[in-house]
């Protein structure tokens, strides 16, 4: 079991590494505070972009599942008649500039995940170690965007917004510890618009609302082939997972019906430039979404099997409602 492994398992209660951990997470506690109370006092600069500003993030260390519920929002936005652009740090990247993210873009160049939601979107997308400058330029280059949803960055204070969505995947709180000794980025409960979980209610004041996870019913291809999962019941499978939370991947698979004749769980954003595919050549390669961005190139006959999220309907009435209470560019959400 990895390093990384065990602090996870530890965060999920308070035993004896997270109660040893603790003291550490005191000045982290302090420096967190003290970073908000200079946005909330004015000594560190809020900027806001003109525009309506969604940020979908979270609390936790690790895949709360941000970019799927993203997406979900992107696709409600353009239902309702929005024109939505979406911004990024774009995490992962081996570029620190602020550029568009283009279909023919490489995860190297844009990061992994604003890929996969250019080219599942097809909407504009923006990365910039600072998002304000990403949103500038976004809305620069495409002055019919509306509304921007920035991917994570609920952390990311200087960009002022209008709803703050948190996600929590079915861990939730963990042990309810701050860094290093829990999974939390910052206290909670904290002030946000609306919450959405995987697992049970975190508490606070906010709206929750549950939602669930499952894999699609179809893989595809590099050349978006469909391929039934049903079809490949029987045959030996090697998956690859390159996420915060591999194991969950895998066991979505077999619950399938999938045969998994071998796993293989890697580091979460893994740029895959020296990955050496299994020398049995009779296993099909199978990988998240996230993952095939960066396989593809190399490897086009891989098997990406999409994630689908079901989210109560409820949550999405509540975010038109909060879009429709904005009675001015100025109004949005305190980020003290």
């Amino acid at each position: 079991m990895s390093a990384a492994t065990r602090l996870r398992q530890a965060w999920q209660r308070r035993g004896l590494l997270a109660t040893l951990l603790w003291p550490l997470s005191l000045p982290y506690r302090m420096l967190t505070a003290l970073r908000r109370r200079l946005y909330a006092w004015g000594w560190l600069r809020t900027e806001r972009l003109g525009v309506p500003v969604i940020v979908v993030g979270n609390v936790i260390v690790g895949g709360a599942g941000k970019t799927p519920v993203t997406l979900a929002v992107l696709r409600h936005l353009q239902a309702a008649g929005w024109h939505p652009g979406v911004i990024s740090r774009g995490y992962g990247r081996s570029t620190n500039d602020c550029r568009e993210v283009l279909a023919a873009s490489s995860a190297a160049e844009v990061g992994d995940e604003p890929l996969l939601i250019a080219r599942a979107a097809g909407v504009p997308v923006f990365v910039a170690s600072r998002r304000v400058e990403a949103g500038q330029a976004l809305l620069a280059a495409h002055p019919g965007i509306d509304i921007l949803v920035c991917d994570d960055g609920l952390q990311h204070l200087q960009l002022a917004r209008d709803v703050e969505i948190c996600v929590f995947n079915d861990e939730g709180l963990g042990n309810g510890w701050l860094l290093p000794a829990g999974p939390l980025r910052e206290p909670w409960p904290r002030r946000v618009d609306l919450v959405l979980h995987a697992g049970p209610a975190p508490g606070g004041p906010a709206p929750q609302f549950a939602l669930s996870r499952a894999l699609a019913e179809h893989a595809v291809d590099a050349a978006g082939r469909r391929v039934p999962l049903q079809d490949l019941q029987g045959q030996p499978l090697h998956a690859l997972a390159a996420i915060a939370r591999p194991q969950d991947f895998f066991a979505m698979l077999r619950a399938q019906g999938l045969t998994l004749t071998s796993e293989e769980a890697l580091p979460d954003h893994y740029d895959f430039s020296s990955w050496q595919r299994p020398s049995d050549k009779r296993s099909s390669l199978v990988c998240t979404e996230k993952d095939a961005v960066k396989l593809w190139p190399r490897h086009p006959d891989a098997l990406a099997v999409p994630l689908r999220l079901a989210i109560a309907p409820t949550f999405f009435d509540a975010l038109d409602l909060r879009l429709a209470s904005l009675s001015s560019p100025h109004h949005g959400s305190q980020t003290a």
